[in-house]
């Protein structure tokens, strides 16, 4: 259960990226959309303590994130929409493994467990390739498998296939719809968002529609449409 407590986002110098709001997040798929800097990747970044809010409480299973914000980022793993921006070592393999280092394992159960991870995504044959020679797709679900190699409870996914061609879009997109955890994500892509449960629509920081995805698809097209217009 992910809770929002009048949560809300100011910066420094006193512009509101999210506006106060309430609400409860327990359903296995979650989809935000919305504009560019409406607030969808402010909202997910408070789930896993990554920001805290100006005001009010996020809490992931009981742990507030501003108080337990470790405990949290145990619980909550996030990719990022580039995943150049999460895979820090040369290889894939290295990566996974470095993701379980905060298993306490020994070099050799690293390498075991990793092996075992990297099979279950479908990547072990990259695993020791220059993550920079891999095609966008390549590394994003390398991305996934090194937060998915500790087990979070919850999967952020900022944007997880903006950057990806249509085949590769489909592999993550059938990869995270396959997944045990718990999963809110953004998301440009309208048919992507009608996989999930429950559809949050964000303008200008706030929350403008909270409900079933078709319902949440046709309201943003809306906003979007009536913003053409006004321009």
């Amino acid at each position: 259960m992910i809770e929002f407590d009048g949560a809300s986002v100011r910066t420094d110098d006193g512009r509101t990226l999210l506006h106060p709001l309430t609400l409860s997040l327990s359903e296995r798929r979650i989809s935000v959309i919305g504009a560019n800097g409406s607030g969808k990747s402010t909202l997910l970044r408070l789930v896993n303590g990554l920001l805290v809010p100006s005001a009010g409480s996020v809490a992931v299973f009981g742990r507030d994130t501003r108080t337990e914000g470790h405990a949290v980022r145990r619980s909550v793993g996030f990719v990022f929409t580039d995943p150049l921006s999460q895979l820090v070592m040369p290889t894939g393999r290295e990566d996974v493994e470095l993701s379980l280092r905060s298993r306490k394992l020994t070099a050799a159960d690293r390498r075991r467990q990793g092996e075992a991870v990297l099979r279950r995504f479908g990547v072990d044959h990259l695993a020791d390739r220059s993550i920079y020679d891999l095609s966008g797709g390549e590394r994003q679900i390398l991305a996934l498998a090194v937060v998915l190699a500790v087990e979070p409870r919850v999967l952020v996914a900022d944007e997880p296939t903006t950057l990806l061609d249509l085949r590769n879009d489909a592999r993550v997109r059938s990869l995270i719809g396959g997944l045990d955890q718990q999963v809110v994500f953004t998301t440009h892509n309208l048919d992507f968002a009608l996989e999930s449960d429950r559809t949050l629509v964000i303008d200008d920081g706030r929350i403008v529609f909270d409900g079933p995805p078709p319902e949440a698809v046709a309201r943003y097209r809306e906003i979007a449409a009536a913003g053409i217009g006004g321009t």
